[in-house]
């Protein structure tokens, strides 16, 4: 039997939703042993000047304790 925990993490990216996923968890997986899984809790953007600046994303990430 094992046991998880879950802790919600930020992350952004220039160029879409799908990088900032990729960039959070690969963040993650860099502090946290034995990630497992993550998803989408939020997304937003950042507007400057009309244009889309940044892609943000809430996501909470699954790690299992060892």
């Amino acid at each position: 039997m094992s046991v998880a925990r879950v802790t919600e993490i930020i992350a952004s990216s220039k160029k879409s939703f799908e990088d900032a996923v990729e960039v959070g968890v690969e963040r993650a997986s860099e502090t946290l042993k034995n990630v497992e899984g993550a998803w989408v809790k939020d997304q937003k953007v950042i507007v400057k000047g009309g244009k889309i600046v940044e892609y943000r994303v809430v996501l909470k990430v699954t790690f299992v304790l060892e």
